[in-house]
């Protein structure tokens, strides 16, 4: 197996954390726009970012997958058409979709636009995986409710390319499908505006209000699940035959999606070399930048209560140690380190009344001597907030240096910029020529409207044409090799010679473009699209639908003239 027969698709749902996963090694990057993505409350990406967001992808040879997985009114069906128009204008490497009229109305306006099924079609049988192959998408994200064992069946006897979560947070409803957030506060996830209610405290009663856990050693996190982290199986779950591996995080900050995606890239990587291997500090790491304890949920068994993080529904960090002493005033509290502390680390005391107790380390000694480090197994004395007992707890929930080695995967300082081979040509008498040439041979060619002539004082030489070239900084470029073929004595303007090199980049740049994604034909949206499927699904009248629970309002409903029953399985009463 090649690392091109598997893409490691990343999140990003900022320009920070998209740059995070191209330079952190994705294969792939999905996010959301400002219209029908299932992450409403990201910050996303409006036309003209998303538009940026192709650009610097391709050129980096990162796919861009673009979340549409909302369920559409239909009177949201004009502004759908025409995004859906607009994306597959921009390049977009495919949508991923849920609702089935999305997919209708994107064969018609946008047919060359690929399309993926979104897990919130709870596809989890090689059935539906094969149904979505054949109404049109071409990779369909399993339910994370699937097994290995099904996995591999699926990815068997399927045409299509199969996607599979293998980190991140866990929905506790079948495949995402909830409509708790909905039913509580108005905002449904099926419309990009979960709140996460699975995430709040709740008791658990029976018909007489008792407290049914009031003598079990449980939390009140009841229905917040652990996160997924594959990287006990994920040898088994390459094996499987999934082809695509995602990680969940479009809500999460860059420096969570550098370090998860330079963990797997490098996991990954290791598997293909034929010899499997994650080191102890990149599980230190990945449980650090966010964690509510692990699971591989229902991958290899049903794990029951263990998969709930019942105690702590967001990022509960890593235990540090515990509080070994303190000063006579509570002021000062000294710990017995299990990890290696550093200044601007920030850690949580769990303790005994009160729950958590927060702070950040400014300043720690050791043996009485400020210390910017203190190591595993010392016992290091800092301040501490009031409320702190003896042998409580401490967790660290901020890493300053996995953050400072997070940061080198974006920002404009840390830019992974592509090489290129430059060559210029000044001959007297004729326009200078430059040429610039990727590693991939892409070339970019530009003369100067100047003919080359006799210098009056300063002779052009190769440090002065270097110069020039160098200066890349707004593009995703970096001078490589230089060779100048110049004649003795000759001079070039300034301006002559970067406008040469603005557009020779520029030539390159398109074809780079075209390499990896040739041009389209353009989409068109029109609303004569939008009037066929009106025509198409009116009726000579409209339907009677009738909500009933027991088997003689069905009969008395049917007789008096309805033209559907709704049963729902939660009331209808069978007769005893």
């Amino acid at each position: 197996m090649e690392r091109n027969d598997i893409e490691l698709l990343s999140p990003a749902g900022t320009w920070e954390a998209l740059e995070a996963a191209v330079f952190a090694g994705a294969d792939a990057v999905y996010l959301g726009g400002s219209h029908f993505g299932a992450r409403a409350y990201a910050e996303n990406f409006g036309p003209e970012e998303m538009t940026r967001a192709i650009r610097f992808a391709h050129l980096h040879r990162v796919r861009i997958y673009v979340t549409v997985n909302t369920l559409v009114d239909d009177a949201e069906m004009p502004d759908l058409g025409e995004y859906l128009c607009f994306l597959s204008n921009i390049g977009v490497d495919g949508i991923i979709v849920q609702d089935l009229g999305v997919i209708r109305v994107a064969r018609q306006v946008a047919p060359e636009l690929p399309l993926h099924a979104s897990t919130q079609m709870t596809v989890t049988n090689s059935a539906g995986a094969v149904f979505t192959y054949h109404n049109g998408m071409e990779q369909a994200v399993m339910a994370r409710e699937t097994t290995l064992k099904d996995l591999k069946t699926v990815c068997s006897t399927t045409p299509g390319k199969i996607e599979g979560f293998m980190h991140g947070a866990l929905c506790v409803c079948y495949s995402g499908q909830c409509l708790m957030s909905s039913l509580i506060g108005g905002r449904s996830g099926n419309r990009g505006r979960c709140a996460q209610p699975c995430r709040l405290p709740y008791t658990l009663v029976n018909k007489e209000g008792k407290d049914m856990l009031a003598k079990v050693d449980a939390g009140h996190y009841l229905l917040s699940p652990k996160d997924l982290n594959t990287l006990d199986v994920l040898p088994q779950l390459i094996e499987t035959g999934i082809r695509s591996f995602k990680i969940e995080g479009r809500m999460k900050r860059p420096e969570y999606v550098a370090v998860v995606t330079d963990i797997y890239r490098r996991a990954i990587d290791s598997y293909l070399d034929g010899h499997y291997e994650v080191p102890q500090e990149d599980r230190d790491n990945i449980e650090q930048i966010f964690n509510r304890d692990f699971t591989t949920a229902y991958m290899v068994k049903k794990p029951g209560r263990t998969m709930m993080s019942d105690r702590r529904p967001n990022n509960r960090g890593v235990l540090l140690g515990r509080v070994q002493s303190l000063s006579r005033d509570h002021t000062a509290g000294t710990l017995k380190l299990d990890r290696d502390l550093h200044l601007g680390d920030g850690l949580e005391f769990w303790v005994s009344v009160g729950g958590r107790v927060g702070t950040s380390v400014d300043h720690m000694t050791v043996n009485g001597k400020p210390v910017p480090v203190a190591r595993s197994g010392s016992s290091v004395t800092i301040p501490v907030p009031r409320g702190i007992r003896l042998n409580d707890r401490v967790f660290r929930t901020y890493d300053n240096e996995l953050m400072q080695y997070a940061a080198q995967y974006f920002g404009e300082d840390h830019k992974k910029r592509i090489p290129l081979y430059a060559e210029v040509t000044a001959r007297l008498g004729q326009p200078m020529e430059v040429t610039v040439t990727d590693e991939e041979g892409n070339t970019g060619t530009a003369h100067t409207g100047f003919i080359v002539e006799k210098a009056r004082k300063h002779a052009l030489d190769e440090a002065a044409v270097r110069k020039q070239l160098d200066r890349l900084g707004t593009t995703e470029f970096a001078l490589g090799e230089l060779i100048c073929h110049l004649d003795e004595g000759v001079m070039v303007p300034m301006s002559e010679i970067n406008e040469a090199r603005r557009a020779a980049v520029e030539e390159l740049t398109q074809k780079r473009l075209d390499a990896f994604l040739p041009p389209r034909k353009k989409a068109v949206w029109h609303r004569e699209v939008l009037r066929q499927r009106e025509n198409h699904g009116t009726r000579k009248h409209s339907q009677l639908s009738v909500l009933v629970d027991t088997l003689d309002k069905a009969k008395v409903a049917l007789d008096a003239g309805a033209d559907v029953l709704l049963v729902g399985g939660d009331s209808y009463s069978l007769p005893l």
